[in-house]
């Protein structure tokens, strides 16, 4: 399929600067209507919105437009300044649903490794006052209707490079996904190398158990034999989309159930 983009499109602002994004808009929308959201990977301190550009096509060629969001580095600003700008490219997206040709009930946010953990704090913590920023787009909605989280950072240590100098307790608890799990949460789908040695697989398989509590619909995918990012190889990069785009066809695009199974599988 051919994938147009648009790089560096403005979407909002952080601390008076102009954020911007990258639009990988398929030919054939495919009657998707639409929007998935990247925060890319880097531990808070390096990577960018260019860096992801493979994966982003990925789920691009299933007919979903794709926004590759950029957002601060902590070696620019502290938290909450990365959720604010998470939050501000989300509230873009729905107030410009009409122009990228997408319904704003269907928008969905994936990351990768530090970008994860955006994905899944805006995830669960949508129009949260303390959370939303001053990016842009003001009283525009910031809930997702799904989320993606590759082998997310999420518990990160008082001492992170993005701890604020005042406030480290609020950041540990605003920062970590677990805070917010509630049954409100949005479908989401987890993926992770059995040998990561980055962050390991155990935190998002109880990440997922928690979702599972809470009755969460919510899917765990542990990719044997691979380590972080994993899907920096273009085959693996596919078959997560492949993977991630049944899972969105359910949830969000065509939600449906399945009948119960017989017992004996019949």
């Amino acid at each position: 399929m051919e994938i147009t983009i648009e790089r560096d499109v403005r979407f909002g602002t952080g601390a008076g600067r102009d954020l911007h994004c990258n639009i990988h808009r398929p030919a054939d929308q495919r009657g998707k209507q639409a929007a998935l959201i990247f925060f890319h990977g880097g531990a808070f301190i390096a990577g960018s919105k260019d860096s992801i550009d493979a994966r982003v096509a990925a789920f691009a060629q299933h007919g979903y437009v794709c926004i590759a969001a950029e957002y601060r580095l902590a070696t620019e600003a502290k938290w909450p300044a990365q959720i604010n700008d998470a939050k501000a490219c989300i509230r873009w997206t729905r107030a410009n649903a009409g122009a990228l040709s997408i319904d704003p009930g269907r928008i969905g946010v994936v990351g990768f490794s530090a970008g994860g953990l955006l994905s899944l704090v805006a995830a669960g913590a949508p129009d949260d006052d303390d959370l939303e920023g001053d990016g842009g787009n003001a009283g525009v909605s910031s809930k997702v209707a799904t989320c993606l989280a590759y082998y997310p950072a999420i518990n990160l240590s008082a001492e992170h490079p993005m701890t604020p100098e005042h406030g480290a307790d609020a950041f540990r608890t605003q920062s970590n996904p677990n805070t917010h799990v509630s049954a409100g949460w949005p479908p989401t789908m987890l993926f992770h190398g059995t040998e990561d040695v980055t962050i390991p697989l155990e935190s998002s398989i109880a990440f997922f158990e928690k979702l599972r509590a809470a009755q969460v619909p919510a899917e765990m995918h542990a990719i044997d034999g691979v380590p972080h990012a994993f899907d920096r190889h273009p085959e693996l990069a596919e078959a997560c989309a492949m993977l991630g785009d049944l899972f969105l066809e359910r949830h969000v695009i065509n939600p449906r159930t399945y009948p119960p199974f017989q017992p004996g599988g019949r």
